[in-house]
């Protein structure tokens, strides 16, 4: 069952610019995955709600919420980033060379 669900939110998966995450990061419900980490991985156990596996990522520092210091980054970098959607969270990866 959670292959089904990680492939369904494979396939959810998309690239965004930071103009179009402005809105997201407004609202406070960007979630960002730190580089390394898998996106649908992390996607798919805050779509289960797996409290274990999200506690050991906050933990550990591997995913965090999006803070004004990212916003002010962000806004002078332009990053792109990968992105899927949990609501009410937005999921993020800023894509690295």
């Amino acid at each position: 069952m959670h292959e089904d669900l990680s492939h369904k939110l494979n396939l959810e998966t998309g690239k965004i610019t930071w103009p179009e995450l402005q809105r997201y990061f407004a609202r406070g419900v960007i979630i960002i995955v730190s580089k390394g980490e898998d996106l649908v991985k992390v996607a798919t156990a805050i779509s289960r709600d797996d409290k274990n596996e999200i506690k050991g990522l906050i933990d550990s520092g591997q995913i965090v919420r999006a803070t004004d210091e990212h916003a002010k980054n962000w806004q002078s970098t332009d990053p792109l980033f990968w992105a899927v959607v949990v609501a009410p969270w937005v999921v993020v990866q800023e894509i690295t060379e």
